[in-house]
């Protein structure tokens, strides 16, 4: 993948941090409204082994409230100049789907990649947008928009229209020349906990596409409900879904806790290694 004329590998696993600089996302941990507070998380995700960093405005939680853009760039705009005046090698994408957000996160920030949880289907500019800026695009599926993904959640054969929400967007990008696509399958966007763990049980389906996967499972309702717990105990819960996606082909795992994640990764790659051969 390119970022601004670097090649991140993604045929080892990754690590993207979370920073909302927002007051509402579903875990408190993540939420970081100051420029300093946010340098602060930073700094210590690049010390636990975060190979970029995911940094949003615009709560996605289910039921969040549909900010404008003014406002959405008011929180991200101090956070990123803090994070690119000391970090200004540190990958970084921005989570929006909004073509005018992503236009001044890559201009005036020099953000590296946009991540897109509407996969263009929150405004038709997005993939026209990613094309000039010839940025690294990550898609994601989700059903309906975060208001109203809850009522959204039905399927007659979930991974044959997932399947076929990617062939279709990932053709339209082809087509306008836009040539790092990572899919996220969105998990917790518009499915139920069933749905989740089908979607992960099956998610190898999508090495169909021969293109980078996302996940992000982070402290997700699909653990922490199914272990009668509130997001911020959710944390052993999280290391065991990533290690799962990760042996079902993910390339990336998007979290708010990196160390666990590379330590998961770690262990992963040593479980690998030492399975025997065929003499």
């Amino acid at each position: 993948m390119r970022c601004h004329g670097r090649l991140l590998d993604l045929s080892h696993p990754r690590v993207m941090g979370i920073v909302n600089v927002t007051p509402d996302s579903f875990y408190p941990g993540s939420r970081q409204t100051e420029a300093n507070e946010v340098l602060s998380q930073v700094d210590r995700m690049v010390g636990e082994g975060a190979d970029m960093i995911d940094v949003g405005g615009y709560s996605s939680r289910p039921g969040a409230e549909d900010i404008p853009q003014q406002e959405e760039l008011s929180r991200l705009r101090p956070a990123l100049e803090h994070i690119r005046r000391h970090h200004p090698d540190l990958v970084l994408s921005v989570d929006t789907f909004r073509p005018e957000v992503a236009r001044i996160a890559v201009d005036d920030y020099d953000v590296d990649m946009i991540n897109d949880i509407s996969g263009g289907e929150m405004d038709s500019k997005m993939f026209e947008t990613i094309a000039d800026l010839n940025v690294p695009y990550i898609a994601m599926h989700m059903k309906g928009t975060p208001q109203n993904m809850k009522e959204k959640a039905h399927y007659r054969e979930m991974m044959k229209e997932i399947t076929r929400y990617f062939s279709e967007k990932t053709d339209r990008l082809r087509r306008l020349g836009v040539k790092d696509i990572i899919l996220d399958p969105g998990f917790g966007f518009g499915k139920t906990i069933e749905h989740n763990y089908e979607l992960l049980s099956r998610l190898d389906e999508l090495k169909i596409f021969e293109m980078p996967l996302m996940v992000g499972l982070s402290r997700k309702s699909m653990i922490y409900k199914v272990l009668g717990v509130d997001p911020g105990q959710a944390l052993n819960g999280t290391t065991v879904l990533n290690t799962l996606a990760l042996e079902r082909g993910a390339n990336i795992l998007r979290v708010h806790d990196v160390k666990q994640a590379r330590e998961a990764i770690i262990i992963r790659d040593k479980m690998a290694h030492s399975a025997p051969t065929d003499e």
